[in-house]
């Protein structure tokens, strides 16, 4: 889902697999801003939230892409970056 807040447009991304129930973000001139994760770990996101935040999306996605947490084949930082991938995708926004 994708929604706008003045001239910025959010991304909202339903992680599955993960503690975290909702990841939202911005790309801004090719550039991660405003990175939230709602629920979850809290520290650990908000460390997250803060290491991407002005970082390219293609260098999000190389760097978290396959991340595991515990047993599970995902994390939040690997949801995180499907959800950027969604975002760059034509036509198929995150959801």
């Amino acid at each position: 889902m994708l929604y706008r807040i003045g001239e910025c447009t959010m991304f909202e991304y339903r992680p599955k697999g993960t503690c975290s129930t909702k990841i939202s973000f911005s790309i801004e001139d090719d550039t991660i801003r405003s990175v939230l994760f709602k629920d979850g770990c809290n520290g650990n996101l908000k460390a997250i939230s803060l290491l991407v935040e002005g970082m390219k999306p293609q260098e999000l996605i190389g760097r978290l892409k396959g991340i595991r947490c515990g047993r599970r084949g995902t994390s939040c930082a690997d949801q995180l970056a499907r959800a950027v991938e969604k975002a760059l995708s034509p036509g198929d926004p995150p959801g």
